[in-house]
């Protein structure tokens, strides 16, 4: 009915389409575009495959967002949610393709995880099923459809903050990571550090923290802006043992969200990343796959929010009694 279906076998009576339409009326109700377009080819079903358990307690924080936003345009539309579980892990991570693959039990599905094994999103290019992945991914025999989030951008905003602020000597804290997620961290910080007296990169694990801060305090740095979260929280905790100050003696950025809880009643400088809206934006994206509404290849990055919190500060001269060791 709400269709506007004039099928033979559709039959409802007058008073009770009367009743429909003066409720729809009544509350307002306007039907999903995209939910109509699915509910006639499709059988409604979005598959979401996850390259880690999406429920472990240590990457709940990680994921939980993603899901809900996935849950909630999925229920928008009127669609199923299956999650693929039985893949095999090889290689301590799970494959999408076995020899029980069920992957087309759905109408098209999305992909999850910090690092998506290309040799399988070469395949589903190959294959022509219908799938998006979360975060934006390098090509894989043709370019890969994908919802991320502007990570370049947002730390080069993090970088001109520090410049403005007078800092002069910065150091991107990594984690060792070859996820393109990291890749275009530390591409924004190349590219808006440029104008810096030192710019430099440097591991944020296999080292003791007081070692990496006494080699900060060697270098001079006087920003440090770290890919993990729990590094710029362990930076703060030790540094204010020495005696210094966060962000007198030394300001601390971070580069994106808690990925495990960490305890810490410091508001950190940093940006928000924004999880649920992709989950919701790779939803959309994928039923416009599916019933070929989108030409090409679609790719979205969206805007992360800035936070500006406490631990970013004007550059002063650090006392050197201040640096020793307590």
């Amino acid at each position: 009915m709400l269709n506007n279906r004039a099928d033979a076998d559709v039959r409802i009576a007058p008073e009770t389409r009367e009743r429909v339409l003066q409720a729809i009326a009544d509350t307002g109700y306007v039907a999903d575009p995209v939910a109509r377009r699915l509910a006639s080819r499709f059988n409604r079903i979005i598959g979401v495959f996850t390259y880690e358990p999406a429920f472990p307690s240590g990457t709940r924080d990680f994921y939980h967002p993603f899901l809900l936003g996935i849950e909630e345009y999925a229920e928008r539309v009127g669609c199923d949610l299956l999650l693929f579980t039985s893949a095999p892990v090889v290689d301590g991570r799970r494959r999408v393709f076995h020899q029980d693959n069920r992957l087309r039990l759905a109408d098209g599905c999305i992909l999850l995880g910090r690092e998506i094994d290309g040799t399988e999103l070469r395949r589903l290019n190959a294959d022509g099923f219908p799938y998006v992945a979360v975060g934006r991914r390098d090509d894989a025999g043709g370019p890969v459809p994908y919802v991320g989030a502007g990570y370049a951008e947002a730390v080069g905003r993090l970088v001109r903050l520090s410049l403005a602020a007078g800092h002069r000597r910065l150091v991107y804290l990594g984690m060792g990571l070859t996820a393109e997620s990291s890749a275009d961290r530390y591409r924004g910080f190349q590219e808006y550090a440029a104008g810096a007296e030192s710019a430099r990169h440097i591991p944020g694990t296999g080292q003791d923290i007081d070692t990496l801060l006494d080699g900060l305090l060697a270098d001079r740095a006087t920003v440090v802006l770290a890919e993990d979260f729990a590094h710029a929280v362990a930076l703060e905790q030790a540094a204010r043992r020495r005696g210094l100050t966060v962000p007198g003696d030394l300001s601390i950025v971070t580069l994106g969200d808690p990925t495990v809880a960490v305890p810490s009643d410091v508001a950190f400088t940093g940006f928000h990343i924004p999880r649920e809206e992709m989950g919701r934006q790779a939803v959309k994206l994928l039923a416009d796959l599916v019933d070929g509404s989108v030409s090409g290849v679609p790719q979205r990055l969206l805007p992360c929010e800035l936070v500006e919190g406490e631990t970013l500060g004007p550059r002063i001269r650090r006392s050197t009694a201040a640096e020793r060791r307590p």
